[in-house]
């Protein structure tokens, strides 16, 4: 029996295992191998060539198309990510005071967070906005006889795909519904007795109590949208235009590996968007002692 603690860790260890055994094939070790990649010349058809600094050094001095990507991606970012949680906690509050067809609303808003990533979605959005799309002839029933050239203008495309990422706000609407439905509704009771009304309860209640919820919120919708790559692929058909108006960071990296076969230099610009999504994360979990607000510590 002294040997029976032994025994249930190697039990523990073998049910593990595979999930250790994947991590290592499929994470660390190619994180790893692009580490060395970045500081290499590679075309994936001869050998890497060492070069030590010379994929940043170009990538932050010389080449222009690699600073376009940084706008057009912290553009959608900075538009995208606050218009999709805004919405979502707009439906989260509508739904949360509902009470009936609660589940079947709450499944139609999250249906577009498991199909938006699709390529089929991404055709469709792509053809709702074409010149004899479903969008311009709405415009052109209510009396805009113009026709929009969405894809004609860079920031029009590029608010194409914010509205498609706004758009899929199911998943953090169901999350803000969960911290919503948490909050006792002998708040409310005692802010109403005190005299405030419904703006000044959700400023001085509920945005409050519900920030643990809004900082999860963020961090985990902004890094989804630096990693956003399926819709700028297809609506701007892999070539990120128009004047790179949709050439998001994901999409110029890829061009970058698989269609000027940079394989080095495509790792060097994986490696810092990692880094300045890590900083950035940093940054919201170090600020967010000012703006969280945590029952527990009586705040």
């Amino acid at each position: 029996m002294k040997f029976r603690p032994k025994q249930d860790n190697l039990a523990g260890y073998a049910f593990i295992a595979p999930f250790i055994a994947g991590f290592l094939m499929f994470t660390i070790i190619p994180m790893l191998a692009s580490l060395y990649l970045s500081f290499t010349s590679y075309d994936l058809f001869s050998s890497p060539q060492w070069i030590g600094l010379d994929n940043f050094t170009e990538m932050f001095t010389n080449d222009e198309k690699y600073w376009s990507s940084v706008k057009v991606t912290l553009i959608y970012v900075l538009a995208g990510v606050p218009l999709r949680l805004a919405f979502a906690l707009f439906i989260a509050m509508q739904l949360n005071r509902a009470s009936r067809g609660v589940g079947l609303y709450r499944t139609l808003f999250y249906l577009p967070s498991i199909l938006g990533g699709s390529v089929a979605v991404a055709i469709m959005w792509r053809n709702i906005f074409g010149n004899e799309g479903m969008i311009n002839a709405l415009l052109f029933f209510v009396g805009i006889d113009k026709q929009i050239l969405w894809y004609q203008d860079p920031m029009k495309a590029l608010w194409t795909l914010i509205l498609l990422a706004v758009w899929q706000f199911g998943s953090s609407m169901l999350i803000f519904l969960a911290g919503l439905k948490n909050i006792p509704k002998d708040y409310y009771e005692a802010a109403s007795v005190d005299g405030a009304n419904a703006v000044q309860q959700f400023f001085k209640v509920t945005l409050p109590l519900l920030s643990p919820i809004i900082l999860f919120n963020l961090v985990m919708q902004t890094i989804a949208a630096f990693m956003t790559f399926t819709p700028a692929y297809i609506i701007s058909k892999g070539e990120g235009g128009p004047l790179d108006g949709t050439l998001l960071y994901s999409l110029y990296l890829f061009q970058k590996a698989f269609s000027f076969f940079q394989m080095g230099y495509a790792s060097a610009m994986a490696w810092v968007m990692l880094l300045f999504v890590a900083l950035l994360t940093f940054v919201f979990f170090k600020t967010s002692k000012y703006w969280v607000h945590y029952e527990s510590k009586g705040e």
